[in-house]
């Protein structure tokens, strides 16, 4: 088994589509406290003054009593009904516009993801040395320090902050609610506009980060890569037993085309090829049965029972049977021997329809020795 430092090669695209379809991108936790802090900021800075006058108009409107309302305690109900629902009106708000700044930055660093994977559930999480493993994995580590960094950075900000302003504040509480509303706003958005910055610099630190532990965390061995180069192309034995299969069902599938054939060729009754010529569609014969054994018989006698000549030609049916495909043109070193068959079909058929002389028997065409596969055999030794 390779261990992780032998992992010192890129992921395949391959596996980066696999980790995508299982949910697994590069995700940055920093950016997306950066969009909710940024939209959240910018957000205030625009409505503040609505709000405000808002709040200032509720403000005004419920906390002034007379004998009428303090002798209807309903009222009081009412007041805070009305009150609760400016409040959420101002939630429901702010969540509208910063969500989409959340999706936006999500979907920024690992892109747009659909997969349900994460949500199934994941027994191996259960094992506690798994999740010992994880808890002190390079990753988890990095993760805790950036966290704690964060807290030590976002805690002397705020700190340093509150106390710059600490008498302001403290007058706050003496000014009237109206006049002290503004002024409240005007120091949390500058609170916030310090923060936002401390953000800011982590989310330029942690995005490049986050790519390049994700980047780590999916390099691969050269083992790795080699069974996934093996399981991408499959078995070799299976794909040359799934290729034979088709061929041989392709075979059995052409068997009803030999009544269009212009002849068949035989040797004699191992092999049985099929050929049809169409000058005016076809640039060279072409193949469109063969078959051997019993489909060769079954060739033979359709051809037969259609009246399609049935020549021997040992050699030429060898020879077309290993190299030429189905509903393809012959191979090019076998037209001298194919049209040296064709031209004494059409001897035959013009004498059949009493247009000419009965030719003599064929005189078996030369086929290159290469291309009759008995041939190889013979000269390594393997038939008698």
């Amino acid at each position: 088994m390779d261990s992780s430092q032998d992992r010192n090669l890129p992921a395949t695209q391959r596996k980066l589509q696999k980790a995508r379809d299982d949910g697994q991108v590069t995700r940055s936790r920093d950016l997306g406290n950066l969009a909710v802090l940024g939209t959240g900021a910018v957000a205030m800075a625009m409505l503040a003054p609505t709000l405000v006058d808002q709040l200032k108009l509720a403000l005004s409107q419920q906390l002034t009593f007379n004998s009428s309302v303090v002798g209807q305690t309903s009222d009081v109900l009412v007041r805070l009904r009305d009150v609760t629902l400016v409040g959420m009106g101002v939630a429901v708000t702010f969540a509208a516009i910063i969500l989409p700044a959340v999706i936006i930055s999500t979907v920024a660093t690992g892109g747009w993801v659909m997969s349900m994977k994460p949500l199934g559930p994941d027994f191996s999480r259960l094992n506690p040395l798994a999740g010992l493993g994880r808890l002190f994995s390079k990753e988890q580590v990095s993760q805790v320090l950036k966290l704690v960094f964060m807290t030590i950075a976002l805690v002397l900000v705020a700190s340093s902050y509150f106390m710059s302003h600490l008498d302001q504040v403290a007058q706050l509480v003496l000014q009237p609610s109206v006049a002290a509303i503004p002024e409240l706003a005007k120091w949390v958005s500058a609170g916030v506009s310090l923060l936002l910055l401390v953000v800011f610099a982590l989310a330029a630190i942690d995005v490049p980060l986050q790519t390049f532990m994700f980047s780590s965390r999916m390099r691969m061995s050269h083992q790795e890569i080699k069974q996934e180069h093996k399981d991408s192309e499959g078995n070799p034995q299976m794909k040359g037993r799934l290729r034979a299969r088709q061929r041989e069902m392709a075979q059995r599938n052409s068997v009803g085309a030999v009544p269009k054939a212009d002849f068949v060729v035989m040797n004699p009754t191992h092999f049985a090829v099929a050929l049809k010529y169409d000058e005016n569609k076809m640039g060279a014969p072409q193949v469109i049965s063969k078959g051997a054994d019993l489909l060769a018989l079954k060739i033979r006698d359709l051809a037969k029972a259609n009246k399609v000549p049935v020549l021997q030609s040992p050699m030429l049916a060898r020879a077309l049977y290993a190299h030429a495909e189905l509903n393809q043109e012959i191979p090019g070193n076998l037209y001298t021997a194919v049209a040296q068959v064709l031209a004494y079909v059409y001897k035959l058929k013009a004498a059949l329809q009493g247009d000419g002389p009965m030719p003599e028997q064929l005189e078996q065409p030369f086929v290159p020795p290469e291309m009759d596969p008995f041939s190889k055999l013979a000269d390594k030794g393997q038939l008698a």
